[in-house]
């Protein structure tokens, strides 16, 4: 099975028996040794996944890391778990702190078998930063993980490839909880910040909590606008492009109204990018192809909707990659990568 599925199985897993792994032993038999498997590393093999490592130049006699993980016979990977009831904090750092320092480890991973926090050296070379580069909930995967933890498969794995992204991933996840906890819980500075100019009077507490639900209300109206702004225009644009393929499609290819859909959002997320004129659908038998300027060398993505699980096709990288995804809606999810193709075709 690919890395996506069994993911997915172990999600499932995590899911239905959470319940079930209130040990740390559990979560290492039940997900972790899983997950790694599911990496590529031979799991029964002690010289490739060290089980109860111990570094001597740590000078705690006694302390153990849960696993080291070996590529070409060097520790690259040092993984620490906890029970699923577990909270994880800098505090369960302490020992992949340790071990990170006297060791050419260079990510370390912190989980409970639920949440997953990778961490690297980011801030200060050869010390391990307290906050992670990428964390996730194992129970609720999302799509651009996958591409994410690809790159932590023994056959690719690229340090510097990792690294490369690393810091953009940090910070990308730091800004987007920051905003989305602005949004459920606005600050008074940021409320005032807001409404400075709209009301001249005192700010009583009263004001204060009149002014925050309100700023609550529109951050999330901001937000559904937007996107409903996107959708109609893209829609208003390409009415005449669907109708034509409508037409003139042959008759052993169905193009679907997911597929239509899927086209409208492909173009309204690369709109700022090319003019909407260039980018085309052509449907095919296996595919639905959404081309710039209608050819078949300027791919932005392919739509492989006409099976049980959805995927689409991403070109930013050498070769074209199949990511799959639950709903539409999560074709949003690669946004960046949609535009950086995009830019590859722009003039």
């Amino acid at each position: 099975m690919s890395l996506e599925e069994n993911l997915r199985l172990l999600s499932e897993r995590v899911r239905s028996h959470s319940s079930s792994m209130a040990t740390e032993e559990a979560v290492k038999t039940a997900v972790v040794l899983p997950f790694l498997r599911a990496l590529g590393y031979d799991i029964f093999d002690p010289g490739e996944v060290v089980p109860e490592f111990t570094a001597d130049a740590v000078g705690k006699k006694g302390e153990k890391v849960d696993y080291a993980i070996k590529i070409d016979n060097e520790i690259r990977i040092l993984i620490e778990c906890k029970p699923i009831t577990t909270n994880l904090d800098k505090v369960h750092l302490a020992q992949l702190f340790r071990y990170f320092t006297v060791t050419s480890a260079k990510f370390a991973i912190l989980t409970n078998g639920r949440t997953f926090h990778f961490h690297t050296d980011l801030e200060e070379p050869n010390k391990l930063d307290t906050r992670p580069f990428l964390t996730f909930d194992l129970s609720d995967l999302q799509p651009h993980l996958f591409s994410e933890l690809k790159k932590f498969e023994k056959a690719g794995f690229d340090v510097n490839g990792i690294l490369a992204t690393a810091e953009r991933l940090k910070y990308t996840s730091a800004l987007k909880s920051a905003i989305l906890k602005l949004i459920d819980e606005p600050t008074e500075e940021f409320v005032r910040m807001i409404s400075a100019g709209l009301y001249d009077g005192r700010f009583t507490a009263q004001v204060r909590e009149q002014f925050t639900n309100l700023v609550r209300s529109a951050f999330r109206e901001v937000i559904r606008d937007s996107v409903k702004s996107r959708i109609t225009s893209a829609l208003a644009e390409t009415e005449n492009a669907v109708e034509s393929i409508e037409e003139n499609k042959e008759e052993v290819v169905e193009t679907t109204e997911e597929e239509i859909e899927g086209y409208m959002i492909v173009k309204a997320i690369v709109r700022d990018v090319l003019r909407p004129q260039r980018v085309v659908m052509r449907d095919a038998r296996s595919y639905c192809a959404v081309l710039v300027d209608n050819n078949n060398r300027k791919p932005l993505t392919r739509l492989h909707f006409n099976r049980a699980v959805k995927y689409i096709s991403l070109f930013d990288g050498e070769k074209e990659e199949r990511v799959p995804i639950d709903t539409l809606d999560h074709i949003y999810d690669y946004t960046d990568r949609l535009r950086a193709t995009a830019a590859k075709y722009a003039e």
